[in-house]
């Protein structure tokens, strides 16, 4: 699995940040907002909102014209179902499902379909562990 986060990591550049919050307390804006300043290009998929983090909201994966690098989830795991058919069209190589979030049938099929898979990790914390390790 490791190596997995270490490709996504290296290699997304752009990330649909899907159930993004414009709420400051919340763990998606603080996550998105920690990608941001790490360098990595947002897209907010929240059904409200115009502008989260300084950067156009949409209202699903399908409004996004730019080439997507990865999704990255902070619905319940259910939600994976209705997203995997839009990662497959989209040709969209990453599909991260947050810290406490789970769905293994969307595992299963990811792995099928070549598509890299994390679930029940945190994106913020792999990659400041990764950085952290680099240093080291």
């Amino acid at each position: 699995m490791q190596n997995v986060i270490d490709t996504i990591l290296k290699t997304a550049k752009n990330i649909a940040v899907v159930g993004l919050s414009p709420d400051c307390a919340k763990s998606s804006f603080q996550v998105a907002q920690f990608l941001q300043n790490e360098g990595f290009k947002i897209y907010p998929i929240y059904p409200k909102e115009n502008e989260i983090l300084g950067e156009k909201v949409y209202r699903n994966l399908g409004e996004i014209k730019d080439k997507i690098d990865l999704v990255l989830m902070f619905r319940k795991g259910e939600v994976a179902n209705e997203l995997l058919p839009l990662l497959i069209e989209k040709k969209i190589p990453n599909f991260w499902l947050q810290l406490e979030i789970f769905n293994d049938e969307v595992k299963e099929k990811c792995k099928n379909l070549d598509i890299n898979f994390i679930q029940n990790k945190c994106i913020m914390i792999e990659y400041q562990n990764r950085k952290n390790n680099a240093r080291a």
